[in-house]
């Protein structure tokens, strides 16, 4: 018999890094396993609670491997974490990084980065967590 687990807390928000050197901004590569690459923003769900700077300043660190520090809010959107049945809505909260060096080292999840302007985000194909940029 089984038994079901205690569902997960619904995520509060969506807080992502951006990264910017002039008119360029770091985006981070993924392949799936069609070969198809998808670019996304580092960026991390937050729970109730939970200290948003400092979830995405450490996911920052992680998924970039750069040391960069969290500034102000940029701008606010809104992302479906739901499914395209039952839709969920949680803002998106999209915060300034600034670091010394920017000269990042993905971990192996990505397949590598991007810095991209406006013009070429639109040419790329944005991950599901992307698709409200």
């Amino acid at each position: 018999m089984s038994r079901k687990s205690a569902p997960l807390p619904a995520p509060a928000a969506l807080a992502c890094g951006l990264m910017e050197d002039g008119n360029r901004a770091l985006f981070l590569c993924r392949k799936n396993n069609l070969g198809v690459e998808t670019v996304e923003l580092p960026c991390v769900l937050l729970f109730k609670g939970e200290n948003q700077i400092a979830r995405i300043t450490d996911e920052f660190r992680r998924q970039t491997g750069i040391d960069a520090q969290a500034h102000e809010i940029l701008f606010e959107r809104h992302h479906n974490a739901g499914s395209r049945k039952r839709k969920r809505f949680i803002p998106v909260l999209v915060f300034k990084m600034t670091a010394k060096s920017t000269q990042a080292k993905p971990p192996p999840e990505f397949s590598g980065y991007k810095w991209l302007e406006k013009e070429g985000l639109a040419k790329q194909k944005r991950a599901r967590n992307l698709l409200w940029l």
